[in-house]
């Protein structure tokens, strides 16, 4: 048995309908084993959630920040809503405890699935407090666990994606944009790894492999930058 008030207090929220919040936990393959569990998925308060997480990142952006362009409030508040970001939340909360999932996809631990699993289910928490408690609520939660966040990400431009980060600096500093080059491709076409070299000119500076091209350029985008000590 979950017990439901512990991630209750890890929340901050005590629900007068408890079943909107263990819906918020229900994934979609979890029923296909247990077709009579007496509540439906999260799948359409994730998509309540991911509204009320939109709309309350982007009022606190816009009244927090007047002087500061659009294009800039998109960065920072895609940098506070992404998967990575919903993900370390369900982690701090511990949520992962509380899912409730088909045997094949349990197993299925650390994966990139799982990441978007838990990232799914924060939004799912998030519409759930918005059914039981309203905006309020809901606002401080998102305020408590990422908007808390947002001075970190702008002290160190955790807004831009390796590869921006990786090209500010280089035209900044080197004077140079930088260019990838696929080294090499490894296996067959359906799990095929890819290695990507970066460059400074004809400077080779780091190298990354990944599932896909895009997968390798951002990993040695990553490792460029640790290298370079940007």
């Amino acid at each position: 048995m979950k017990d439901f008030s512990i991630l209750e207090e890890k929340v901050g929220v005590k629900f007068k309908n408890p079943d909107y919040l263990k819906q918020a936990v229900v994934h979609r393959s979890y029923l296909n084993e247990h077709p009579k569990f007496q509540l439906g998925h999260n799948e359409r308060l994730e998509f309540l959630g991911d509204a009320v997480l939109e709309i309350v990142v982007t009022e606190h952006l816009y009244n927090n920040f007047p002087d500061t362009p659009e294009g800039d409030l998109t960065n920072w508040r895609a940098s506070l809503v992404n998967s990575k970001m919903l993900s370390l939340v369900a982690s701090e909360i511990e949520l992962e405890k509380f899912l409730y999932l088909s045997k094949g996809e349990s197993k299925d631990k650390n994966s990139k699935a799982r990441q978007y699993i838990l990232a799914n289910a924060v939004e799912a928490l998030i519409g759930a407090i918005y059914l039981d408690q309203g905006i309020k609520a809901a606002s401080k939660f998102v305020h408590k666990m990422m908007l808390s966040k947002l001075e970190n990400i702008l002290e160190n431009q955790l807004y831009l994606d390796p590869k921006s980060k990786f090209q500010e600096k280089a035209q900044e500093i080197e004077k140079v944009t930088p260019h990838y080059k696929v080294l090499s491709e490894i296996g067959p076409d359906h799990a095929k790894t890819f290695e990507v070299g970066l460059y400074l000119g004809n400077k080779l500076v780091a190298k990354g492999k990944g599932s896909s091209k895009q997968d390798a350029q951002v990993k040695a985008a990553r490792n460029g930058i640790k290298k370079m000590g940007w």
